[in-house]
């Protein structure tokens, strides 16, 4: 929450501009390309980050693939993870969040700019439409993001378990799988400090469908979460 407020106060004179205009976008969808809708998104989120004592470390932005209809998937720290990979991923993405985000103000503003899927993980025919729909959107060019573990880990940059489920949609649309790992990001909004942060986020060589079509869920769930660990354990101090 404190630098939350530090964010905002460094912004205060844009503050209701950016406003002003993530609503109106969020309302009128459809007047705006995907890019550039993109696009706007990433200047208020850099001009949070900048006001937030925010600074993202990327490393492996080549391995992004060169063609759109592939889908991240990061290991789950905060609030905050979705806005740190924004700042540095040069091209769109939609998200996959829960359903429960959807109410948080700015993010249900950001989700409905990136015409976000919000999933309800108690609604078993309501996910399983979402998986469909994913994989429809996937095949068709665009990019998403998937939070394998469900729900955000409570131990700082060690990672839950990487649910099976979460990898069908990229299992149906025969899509690249991109690990992506995320270091210190939970200490953005979870620690009440608003000093100066680094956030390292590294995207990892893709998985194509050729490596993992004889896999199961689970497998390729357990594989991408393998990456991810061994790539935290490497870089973070307090792994």
């Amino acid at each position: 929450m404190k630098r939350i407020i530090v964010m905002v106060l460094k912004n205060i004179l844009f503050v209701p501009y950016y406003w002003i205009m993530l609503n109106w976008y969020a309302a009128h969808v459809d007047r705006y390309t995907e890019e550039q809708r993109y696009a706007m998104l990433k200047k208020i989120d850099h001009a949070a980050n900048r006001g937030g004592n925010l600074h993202i470390d990327a490393h492996g932005v080549e391995n992004i693939p060169s063609e759109n209809g592939f889908i991240f998937y990061p290991n789950h720290q905060g609030l905050y993870d979705v806005l740190a990979i924004m700042e540095v991923c040069p091209v769109p993405f939609s998200v996959v969040a829960k359903k429960e985000v959807g109410n948080v103000p700015f993010l249900k503003q950001v989700f409905a700019c990136m015409k976000a899927f919000l999933i309800d993980r108690e609604d078993i025919k309501q996910s399983m439409q979402v998986i469909i729909n994913v994989t429809k959107e996937v095949k068709a060019g665009r990019n998403y993001l998937i939070f394998a573990e469900g729900t955000r880990s409570k131990n700082g940059n060690h990672p839950q378990e990487f649910k099976g489920g979460s990898f069908k949609a990229a299992m149906k649309a025969k899509c690249p799988i991109v690990p992506v790992a995320l270091i210190d990001s939970y200490k953005a909004f979870d620690t009440g400090s608003a000093k100066m942060l680094d956030v390292q986020i590294h995207f990892l060589k893709p998985m194509e469908y050729e490596e993992y079509k004889d896999m199961k869920s689970t497998e390729i769930a357990a594989e991408v979460k393998r990456r991810i660990e061994e790539t935290i354990r490497e870089n973070a101090r307090d792994f």
